[in-house]
């Protein structure tokens, strides 16, 4: 039997620690997220929102697979990240739900993220999928910066009585 995989490792790379989220970090990361700009191409562009991003707060909480990112320079959370298989098939984990607060875009942080959180997903599945927003391009980039390669499979919900078309990348083991 396999072991199983663990949701909320500690992981530490040059920029940036990541550990697993505490409820004592909702300040800390809704001080990341209150920039409207962080949110502006993400389907549920409110999250800047105090009142929206509690409850997007509690889910990632309730979720059991969020981690907080911080800059190993200040301390500082800069935002965070989470490992889910909800969208996953077997031999697969998804890493989504991501946000970096404005001062730390650009490539470095995320690139440093997404590299510490894949190392520690191939030791478990042979594939990480990335469900992404239609038309989140930033995140889209930002995938495929990392290797992320667009598949075939979607998935649509509503929101707000809205759809919301999600794409879905994929990064194997090999790549």
């Amino acid at each position: 039997m396999s072991e199983p995989f663990d949701y909320q490792p500690h992981l530490s790379g040059d920029l940036l620690d990541l550990r697993p989220v505490t409820a004592a970090d909702r300040e800390g990361l809704f001080a990341a997220a209150s920039d409207p700009e962080v949110w502006a191409v993400h389907p549920h562009s409110d999250r800047y929102q105090e009142p929206v991003f509690r409850a997007y707060f509690e889910d990632g909480l309730k979720s059991g697979g969020a981690l907080v990112a911080v800059a190993k320079a200040d301390g500082a959370i800069i935002g965070w990240s989470r490992y889910s298989a909800q969208f996953a098939e077997p031999g697969e984990i998804e890493i989504g739900w991501t946000f970096l607060g404005k001062a730390w875009w650009g490539g470095a942080y995320n690139g440093e993220m997404k590299r510490l959180m894949l190392d520690h997903a191939f030791r478990f599945v042979d594939r990480v999928i990335f469900r992404v927003g239609e038309h989140n391009i930033r995140s889209r980039r930002a995938v495929e910066k990392i290797g992320g390669r667009l598949t075939e499979r979607t998935d649509v919900t509503t929101a707000g009585g809205v759809e919301i078309t999600h794409l879905f990348y994929a990064i194997e083991r090999g790549d």
